[in-house]
């Protein structure tokens, strides 16, 4: 059965025709209604200091989600966790599993851009440290209990909603990063199938239970469109400039990233990792995927002007998600 979930990272580059404030709206506005359709799951992001707006307070917009959805899940892939306070970090994490009444699901990650950690006044290094610890102090800090941290006695509130807490999961691409999880989180989110079965070797040996099949990232970026050569036309140098920004940022920080540089859109859109459906075309593609291989909608990519996002959502509505449900697919 194929999960669809939206995404959001708030990008705006300069030749985007609409206003931050409008991303926003539009956004905010997409979960509520995604939510009604039955969507399961919003996925937020987290950068600063980026040209093009690039969400830096994804713990700001997830409260706002949380307030207009009920079932919807809201997860935040990836939060950069050592550009936090831990004790601030778990303050505002508690209170939005208040608000969201437990459906606020951070990934947590060490981040690789110097430049985000130069902004705050740190420096890469102090990644390892602060995310060897951030799992204990978690689970210390949502207990509700006065605990040391730094030689002093500090006692987080309010508790969680979440019982026994909310959900640690932490995200990576190295043997270290899966040995972490392993060790201090609920669960791994891997950049691919090698590191996710050295995660699950590390897991047995501790003698802890097998964490089942590695979670399916999708693929594609899904629109929907009657005409799917002028959709993508409007579109294309929106997608290329988050493909584009993305390879840069991996190619400069020298790590591992899916996303590829694209100079010609034409072949941008050959390559697959962005695709306009016609409604039939969807359904047929969703009657082929492996069980729980998800569809996902990031409607606002690269600065798509919200009416261009919606008229792809409410097609997706109108025209595929009706057959889609009556199906059991989604």
């Amino acid at each position: 059965m194929a999960d669809v979930m939206l995404r959001f990272d708030m990008r705006l580059p300069e030749f985007s025709t609409a206003s931050q404030a409008d991303l926003y709206e539009a956004a905010i506005e997409m979960c509520a209604w995604g939510d009604q359709q039955g969507i399961g799951s919003v996925h937020l992001s987290e950068h600063h200091g980026s040209d093009d707006g690039y969400c830096p307070s994804p713990l700001v917009l997830a409260s706002a989600i949380a307030t207009r959805t009920r079932s919807m899940r809201i997860f935040i892939s990836a939060l950069i966790a050592p550009l936090h306070d831990p004790v601030r970090l778990a303050e505002d994490l508690s209170v939005l599993d208040n608000i969201s009444r437990g459906r606020v699901i951070p990934i947590f990650s060490g981040g690789y851009r110097e430049e985000e950690f130069s902004a705050v006044g740190k420096q890469l290094s102090v990644r390892k440290q602060y995310m060897d610890s951030i799992g204990p102090f978690l689970k210390q800090a949502w207990s509700g209990q006065p605990f040391q941290f730094e030689e002093r006695t500090i006692t987080i509130t309010p508790k969680p909603f979440s019982e026994p807490r909310p959900m640690i999961l932490m995200g990576g691409s190295s043997k270290p990063a899966a040995r972490r999880a392993a060790r201090e989180a609920d669960y791994f989110v891997p950049s691919g199938p090698e590191i996710f079965e050295y995660y699950r070797e590390e897991l047995r040996a501790q003698g802890k239970p097998d964490p089942g099949p590695m979670p399916t990232a999708p693929s594609t970026v899904t629109f929907v469109a009657d005409d799917p050569d002028a959709y993508w036309q409007t579109i294309a140098p929106h997608v290329q400039h988050e493909t584009n920004t993305y390879a840069l940022w991996a190619e400069k920080a020298q790590v591992f990233s899916p996303y590829r540089h694209f100079d010609d859109c034409d072949e941008l859109r050959d390559s697959g990792a962005y695709k306009v459906y016609r409604p039939q075309e969807l359904i047929e593609a969703a009657r082929e995927m492996v069980s729980a291989q998800p569809i996902m909608f990031h409607p606002l990519c690269g600065g798509i002007h919200p009416d261009m996002a919606w008229q792809s959502l409410k097609l997706f509505n109108e025209k595929v998600l009706p057959t889609l449900q009556k199906e059991g697919i989604a």
